[in-house]
């Protein structure tokens, strides 16, 4: 079983014309069952057209009704993301993952507002991931977005990241030992962004075919706090932690946008304690995550 999307999944690239949009449609696609599920692309400058044979669309709109698709990748570059955002959100599909990085935390916001606004009026809620992550795959079924398809296996392992490479780096390390995943998922390192740890969590306890997970964090923000309190009182699965940023200053970004240490609460240290804490198995070597989670099998 997946979290998300399996190989029933039909989604659309917002953003297909472009170079980014172009080489990771073209690898998705090529991955697994990427050919079924790839089924449209949205230009509104280049409608009527194909990239590769997959149609290219005015409107995510137009898309939906015309190939039934209930997803949306967006490679938008910044400055129209979150109104691509929007635009998905608008034509009632189930998920949005927002690959494109730098968008602005005004426009993100803005958009959040709107979704919720939408949502606690009675609209259908749609899942959003990202902006400024990496994607999520279910092996061997189907990718969405820019992560390497070969090094992830079909299995049983779950993997939740704020960091792509570190989701790389955990799903890799599983391959290495015999370990599949289920799915990884990349929720992106932006401070406002669609689906938490806290989320993607819940979806992995309660998918009957994983058996355990990694959850990787980052400084900054309480998410991670979060997440830990909730799988305290509630996972019924061993779960392995890793936070990065273990020596990184306060007052001093890292990384990703979300990566600041704004008080005691959100650093790593702080962060590994809670999770510990609340029954992780935390690790401040990010290269023991996969035989870590081996012993708790």
């Amino acid at each position: 079983m997946s979290i998300l999307i399996d190989r029933n999944t039909r989604v659309i690239t917002q953003g297909i014309t472009g170079k980014t949009g172009q080489f990771h449609t073209r690898a998705c696609r090529d991955y697994a069952n990427g050919r079924a599920c790839f089924v449209a692309g949205v230009n509104p400058k280049r409608a009527g057209e194909d990239f590769e044979g997959i149609p290219i669309f005015a409107s995510v709109a137009d898309a939906k009704t015309k190939t039934g698709a209930t997803a949306s990748v967006i490679y938008v570059p910044p400055a129209g993301a979150a109104d691509a955002i929007w635009e998905a959100v608008q034509a009632e599909l189930d998920l949005v993952i927002c690959i494109t990085e730098g968008i602005p935390v005004r426009d993100m916001l803005m958009v959040r507002n709107r979704m919720k606004a939408r949502e606690a009026a009675g609209g259908k809620p749609t899942l959003l991931l990202g902006p400024n992550c990496p994607g999520l795959i279910t092996p061997d079924e189907i990718k969405i977005g820019i992560m390497p398809g070969h090094i992830h296996r079909k299995g049983r392992i779950g993997v939740v990241s704020r960091s792509g490479t570190l989701t790389y780096e955990a799903v890799a390390q599983l391959t290495e030992i015999g370990l599949g995943q289920s799915s990884a998922v990349g929720i992106g390192g932006d401070p406002i962004n669609g689906l938490k740890h806290i989320d993607v969590m819940k979806l992995f306890n309660d998918d009957p075919e994983t058996d355990a997970v990694i959850m990787i964090g980052e400084i900054g923000g309480p998410d991670e706090a979060d997440a830990a309190r909730w799988c305290k009182a509630n996972m019924r699965k061993p779960i392995v932690g890793f936070i990065a940023g273990v020596t990184a200053p306060p007052g001093k970004r890292m990384g990703h946008a979300g990566a600041l240490i704004s008080g005691g609460a959100d650093t790593a240290d702080a962060k590994l304690a809670i999770m510990e804490a609340c029954g992780f198995k935390v690790t401040r070597n990010p290269s023991e995550m996969g035989r870590l989670l081996k012993s708790l099998l």
